[in-house]
């Protein structure tokens, strides 16, 4: 559904800013709790938490997260999604949510509402409330960015420091071709994650949103570099259609597509790996689990098979267009 009518009565110009706030409310529904815990204050209230808190935000934008070919539910569920995956990475699990959103005044109700309605089936998926946002209005534009409270699910957060030269490098599930679909219909690792952050074998983690070929700087430690194997870099469905397509390998989609939404970390170089791995499947026997390489020092020689990792590169969100 295209997001925009040129017929005033179809838009939110129609109705205002007091009651789109009414109609919100309703198209959450239950996730939406009354004030002052949800919306109708200044701010709400939340209760303090017994264990360490985390705060993330990510935007969805017209023309740059979705488009028309997006469902409205899916924008919404997309929007929450993608912050349950930062979550996720550092074994976190959410308790709410408030959403900032950016109208042009011709953006259509009926759209809005199956955005609303999605972000709120989404919600109540994963057991949180959104207790509160802002609207504002710009012309031409229609971009929502939703911030999410989660707490600790064990003593510890995994954080994107923490790994070791000689420490293994894994991934969950496939990588590549999210443009396809995979980058609005995809699970957070939430559970996986909350598992790793309990074990500690487990070092560093980040999710995997700009492709590995950039992500896995970040989890790279001082004085070491990354070595991939790639024969064991696991590839999607989608990126192979992709790969038929453009004439790119396959293997680049994987590198560096990005939103993947898959968990990228590192496990300590003396871990029992069969056995790491068989508890894992244990517990998620459906979700794939790939060792990638490890970490070795930054001079050592390219082992035969290991992917130039200088040679690719993942999404850049502030690159200059050439």
């Amino acid at each position: 559904m295209h997001p925009f009518s040129s017929k005033p009565g179809e838009t939110v110009s129609a109705l205002g800013e007091e009651k789109l706030i009414t109609r919100i409310r309703r198209w959450l529904g239950p996730v939406s709790p009354p004030a002052p815990l949800g919306i109708g204050d200044d701010c709400a209230v939340l209760a303090p938490s017994k264990r360490a808190q985390a705060v993330t935000v990510d935007p969805v934008i017209y023309g740059r997260h979705f488009d028309d070919a997006v469902p409205p539910r899916a924008v919404g569920a997309k929007l929450l999604k993608r912050n349950l995956s930062d979550l996720a990475a550092m074994g976190a699990a959410p308790v709410a949510a408030v959403l900032a959103i950016t109208l042009d005044p011709g953006v259509r109700i009926a759209w809005l509402e199956q955005f609303y309605r999605g972000l709120a089936s989404c919600a109540r998926a994963y057991r949180l409330r959104v207790i509160g946002g802002d609207i504002a209005q710009n012309t031409g534009a229609l971009a929502a960015s939703l911030t999410l409270i989660g707490r600790a699910t064990t003593p510890r957060m995994l954080l994107r420091t923490g790994a070791r030269a000689g420490d293994h490098i894994y991934t969950t599930g496939t990588l590549g071709g999210s443009l396809l679909g995979k980058h609005y219909r995809f699970t957070p690792r939430l559970a996986e994650g909350a598992w790793l952050a309990a074990r500690a074998e487990v070092r560093s983690m980040m999710d995997i949103s700009d492709g590995i070929a950039k992500d896995l700087h970040s989890l790279t430690p001082a004085g070491a570099r990354a070595e991939i194997d790639a024969t064991a870099i696991p590839i999607s469905a989608a990126a192979k259609k992709m790969a038929r397509g453009d004439n790119r390998p396959p293997l680049v989609h994987a590198l560096c597509d990005g939103e993947d939404y898959e968990l990228l970390f590192t496990v300590a170089a003396k871990t029992n790996l069969p056995a790491f791995d068989k508890k894992w499947r244990a517990r998620f026997p459906k979700t794939p689990l790939a060792r990638i390489g490890r970490f070795v020092p930054l001079h050592a020689p390219r082992a035969p098979g290991a992917i130039d990792l200088a040679a690719h590169h993942g999404y850049e969100h502030l690159a200059i267009a050439r």
